[in-house]
């Protein structure tokens, strides 16, 4: 038996995001999230994906930015597999859709993962999603 964690909350403060996501929440997800959303991303958090209301990815992604005295991560140390998978991350993907989609094993999608994480200096695949949204390299198209 496996369970998950998605606060439902009025707040989207900022500390009390970061807190529940390094805390371990599977997700976090504002009162004001429709129904048929909420039936959704608690679909997605069972089949262990990260669920986030929309506009607490620009929180999110507000609280790394404010982190002066970090090193920004460089894209350059990344491999091209790599910069592949850290765009499926961005998006969401499970390390079993991303191995899907790229034709290799899951353990495989998992050992790049946490190499590319070590690289960028980064903790979890949040961090780094956020970071991607923060520089909207999601949409750039030139890695495929």
């Amino acid at each position: 038996v496996s369970s998950r964690i998605v606060v439902f909350t009025v707040s989207d403060d900022r500390n009390d995001v970061v807190s529940a996501l390094k805390s371990g929440a599977d997700g976090y997800l504002l009162k004001d999230t429709e129904p048929e959303e909420l039936v959704a991303c608690i679909r997605l958090a069972c089949s262990g994906k990260l669920v986030l209301s929309e506009p607490l990815t620009e929180v999110l992604a507000l609280t790394f930015r404010d982190k002066k005295n970090l090193p920004g991560p460089d894209l350059d140390t990344l491999t091209r597999r790599e910069l592949q998978i850290l765009k499926y991350l961005a998006r969401g993907q499970s390390n079993k859709q991303i191995g899907r989609k790229l034709a290799i094993a899951e353990s495989t999608v998992k050992v790049h993962v946490k190499h590319l994480l070590k690289k960028l200096g980064l903790r979890s695949r949040l961090e780094a999603a956020v970071w991607m949204v923060e520089h909207k390299m999601q949409e750039k198209d030139s890695v495929t």
